[in-house]
């Protein structure tokens, strides 16, 4: 069974990277090995974060352009 989810996790991650959904805990599993005693952010400033960078901002901050 271990094999079946391990396949499974990993279409589901593939799955979210392709249509550009961040994977967090990869992320703070990175941080943590990486860069021991930095700070991590959490999964929502994670995705503001993501979000941000992938759509840029405008000049109060909201998206200026989808793609």
């Amino acid at each position: 069974m271990r094999l079946r989810e391990a396949i499974s996790g990993g279409a589901a991650r593939t799955a979210r990277l392709m249509v550009g959904v961040p994977d967090y805990d990869t992320y703070a599993a990175h941080r943590q090995a990486a860069h021991p005693g930095e700070p991590v952010m959490s999964q929502a400033e994670f995705l503001a974060d993501r979000a941000e960078k992938g759509f840029g901002g405008g000049a109060e901050g909201g998206i200026s352009r989808c793609c």
